[in-house]
């Protein structure tokens, strides 16, 4: 189903009957018993593969066409049902896993396709629990309003409406009353919705905790980690990682804020000013939204042989959705079609350089499902944990710099610069988004303002060089916080982005260095998708994990010395 002309559009999926795939897994079941040898479970476990990427598929669509458009009514009922509907099966495909685990071809199965199939069916037996069932549709539905909230945002700057992602684009404008006015207005939005967000906040602390409890945790934390595949670390790692950042990185930053706020004249760099590097303005790209997504496609055609098949495919099949429109669901995202090996991207693209930069990651997110998909035989290995496939997407925005004058002629080095300063500067709040997930999920009994404040001294911790207006009473409390959607939508999630910058950053060196062997390495990366764990994975890459001593230290130093020089 990969050859041919269909396009994303094209593809409409009815609701599917739920108690059929029930039934599907029911029989396969029995099946697994039925079984007289290994190739018997071999050949079932492809099969229920295949019919697992069809469910996959129908739910992803369903999704990117629900963003797409959000007024519509049919797939928003759709999205709804999925929401409330798609949890009622997992006990069947958790048996359907266990039975497989504990036949006697167990071993067989396991030097055909690989161990991680088994740690991963463990990890979802030991997450699974009926009683949670009813739990996460309340959590599905409290998700949908927060999704709704925020999508629901506009605001007038300049004469025109903007949602909140336009808002948060408009802190690099060159007018800094343009920058205050657009923060203003990100910040009034999210005080005027505070009372509901905070109590959406603290019904799923209690519904993730007691989801945790349900298994025998002693509260969420510990299932989060394992849903989000920590097999290779944990808190204390974490912990570890977080302490290297206030060590190495914030101090870095704080000398960039300075050398900023003396770049742009200014006594000290406000919020609204830490997006805008020069007194005369970021970089401006050297042509409209069109010029910059052909260039992109142009770089790619040239970066690779392989990354140029993969934007072919990608064109072909209508797989990239990064115009503005009414409408269009304020956020951003890469995924796939599984049964289709199709990645989709799903990004506002409006030319700038944040913009650009985000667009960039997310087809290093595509590529990489786009090569594992391709190499491994089961959707479980058509990717890997969030910690490695950010790293694809980083890393491509950091090769992408050797680009950059197509991109904006001039002001390239602005823009490389800018690539750097944004990713080594992202550390210090991603540690403290993280931080604060923990101290929350860890103590139910603190108050909203408790929660708040918490954050805001977390701020003032990871974050020194962060200021608001004196007016801005909810900002200065401490609720910055509640726009970003990680929080809530994906807990834990955070701090992966920034294990993935420092593996990012070091990649990015070698690549300067020794270019073909870098990309090379890249590729290797890419095609293990998930059939590793994190550490095998980084170790086949050659990259160094980001929580093991003096690993900050060394992963930063060559990004560190061409932000010093600039800066010099």
């Amino acid at each position: 189903m990969n050859t041919g002309t269909w396009t994303f559009k094209e593809l409409k999926f009815p609701r599917p009957d739920l108690e059929v795939f029930r039934a599907l897994y029911k029989d396969a079941l029995d099946r697994v018993h039925q079984a007289k040898n290994g190739d018997d479970i071999v050949e079932l476990l492809f099969e229920v593969d295949e019919l697992s990427r069809r469910i996959t598929d129908v739910l992803t669509a369903t999704m990117i066409h629900h963003t797409m458009d959000m007024e519509d009514e049919r797939y928003a009922q759709d999205q709804h049902w999925f929401d409330e509907n798609q949890h009622l099966f997992i006990k069947e495909i958790v048996d359907f896993n266990e039975a497989i685990y504990n036949s006697p071809y167990k071993d067989y199965v396991e030097e055909v396709i690989g161990p991680m199939y088994f740690v991963k069916t463990d990890i979802k037996s030991k997450t699974f629990c009926e009683d949670n069932v009813p739990l996460q549709q309340r959590e599905a539905e409290l998700l949908g309003e927060y999704q709704q909230i925020m999508d629901s945002c506009q605001a007038e700057i300049l004469g025109e409406q903007t949602n909140f992602m336009g808002l948060q684009d408009l802190f690099t404008h060159d007018d800094r009353e343009v920058r205050k006015a657009a923060f203003k207005a990100f910040s009034d939005f999210l005080a005027d919705n505070e009372e509901r967000l905070e109590e959406i906040w603290g019904e799923l602390l209690v519904v993730r905790d007691k989801q945790g409890k349900n298994l025998g945790f002693e509260n969420y934390i510990p299932l989060a980690y394992m849903e989000r595949l920590r097999l290779s670390y944990g808190p204390k790692e974490i912990e570890a990682f977080r302490k290297q950042v206030l060590e190495e990185i914030v101090p870095i930053c704080s000398k960039i804020y300075e050398f900023q706020a003396k770049n742009l004249g200014l006594d000290e760099i406000k919020v609204y000013d830490e997006s805008l590097l020069f007194k005369d303005g970021n970089a401006k790209p050297a042509g409209d939204v069109e010029y910059m997504f052909n260039e992109t496609v142009k770089m790619l055609r040239d970066m690779s042989p392989e990354t140029d098949e993969f934007i072919s495919f990608m064109l072909d099949h209508d797989l990239i959705d990064y115009e503005e429109r009414p409408g269009k669901a304020g956020r951003a995202y890469a995924t796939v079609l599984p049964a289709r090996k199709a990645p989709f991207v799903f990004y506002h693209f409006n030319g700038t350089p944040p913009s650009l930069r985000s667009f960039h990651e997310g087809i290093g997110y595509a590529f990489a499902a786009y090569k594992a998909s391709r190499k491994q035989h089961l959707e479980e290995y058509y990717a890997s944990s969030s910690d490695i496939m950010e790293i694809y997407a980083m890393s491509m925005v950091l090769l992408a710099n050797k680009y950059a004058e197509q991109f904006f002629g001039d002001d390239a080095r602005k823009y490389v610069f800018a690539n750097l300063y944004n990713y080594i500067t992202f550390i210090p709040f991603s540690v403290a988004v993280d931080e604060f997930q923990h101290i929350c999920y860890g103590n139910l009994d603190m108050t909203p303002e408790e929660r708040t404040k918490a954050w805001r001294e977390l701020e003032k911790k990871y974050m020194p060089w962060r200021k608001y207006d004196d007016e801005d009473e909810f900002m200065e409390k401490g609720g910055y916080w509640y726009h970003k959607p990680h929080l809530f939508l994906y807990p834990f999630y955070y701090i992966e982005y920034s294990l993935a910058t420092i593996n990012a950053m070091e990649m990015y060196q070698k690549y300067v260095e020794r270019p073909s062997t870098a990309w090379k390495e890249y590729l290797e990366l890419a095609d293990l998708g998930g059939s590793k764990n994190y550490l095998e994975t980084l170790s086949q890459a050659k990259l160094t994990p980001a929580f093991e001593e003096g690993a900050v230290a060394k992963s930063i130093e060559y990004v560190k010395s061409v932000l010093e020089d600039y800066m010099e």
